[in-house]
């Protein structure tokens, strides 16, 4: 199992936007992520969420130009989060070891670039086609014959382009990505195993912080940070109903957990 420790070098990120805006900054928070245990940095440099604002093309590549060049030097394995084709393209230029998509690389302008690159690929799902997520509500017991729909189609165009079908990821999207109610995200949780069965490739799953969390009755008394032990407890969930990959703000924190479900549930224990 790996970890992806998210890096936003945004203004707008809905959890830590403009924190890690300054390279400094995020080469930072980079070193940091990686001395708590994360094996990939995952790079955003433009936001996703509901409340975020356009960025051009232009201003992403300029704030991932500000920090690949020193992370590469200290040897980290970075992914890039993008959904822009032109930011992709700089991307594969750079070396960069993943590109991670909300769209599921939506565009087949792409795909000759893709085929000729050796980066693994985080073909993510979510219910808008196109731009940023927004609050649309979807029943959850329509949700994984979605995810099953979109995976299929889309893995086979990407196969089809001449892109190995062992480069591909699978994130079936958290939260808004998926819906509005909190109880479609808990039914992809608790359906992985059938996901994985479908397709036969590695998931990653990326619930830290997200808003279905906060949405959840975690009690009258539960405060602020609650949401930070509710990402843990379903990133947790998640690596036992099989997940490869979490992308997480918290490192240090899942691998204490992991290393506990570890020692409670030795692989070898009858």
């Amino acid at each position: 199992m790996k970890i992806l420790g998210i890096l936003n070098i945004t203004s707008d990120s809905f959890s830590d936007g403009g924190k890690f805006l300054a390279p400094l900054d995020a080469l930072a928070h980079a070193d940091r992520l990686l001395a708590e245990g994360a094996d990939i940095i995952d790079i955003g440099a433009a936001s996703s969420n509901p409340n975020a604002g356009p960025v051009s093309p232009q201003t992403e590549i300029a704030r991932l130009q500000a920090v690949i060049p020193a992370l590469h030097d200290a040897g980290a394995s970075l992914s890039i989060d993008s959904f822009s084709t032109p930011v992709q393209r700089w991307a594969l230029a750079q070396g960069v070891d993943y590109l991670n998509d909300i769209h599921g690389f939506a565009d087949p302008a792409l795909y000759p670039d893709l085929a000729a690159a050796n980066a693994k690929l985080i073909v993510m799902h979510m219910v808008q086609k196109t731009g940023i997520a927004t609050r649309m509500e979807i029943p959850p017991e329509e949700i994984l014959d979605r995810i099953l729909a979109f995976f299929e189609q889309r893995l086979a165009a990407l196969t089809a382009a001449g892109i190995a079908r062992d480069r591909l990821i699978l994130d079936p999207g958290m939260g808004f990505f998926l819906s509005t109610n909190p109880q479609a995200s808990l039914a992809v949780l608790g359906r992985l195993p059938e996901l994985e069965d479908a397709f036969g490739l590695p998931l990653l799953i990326s619930v830290s912080r997200k808003s279905f969390l906060k949405a959840l009755p975690l009690g009258e008394g539960a405060k602020e940070n609650a949401r930070e032990d509710a990402s843990l407890a379903a990133e947790i969930f998640a690596v036992r109903q099989g997940a490869s990959y979490i992308r997480t703000h918290a490192p240090l924190v899942l691998k204490a957990g992991l290393k506990v479900l570890e020692e409670l549930e030795p692989p070898n224990r009858p």
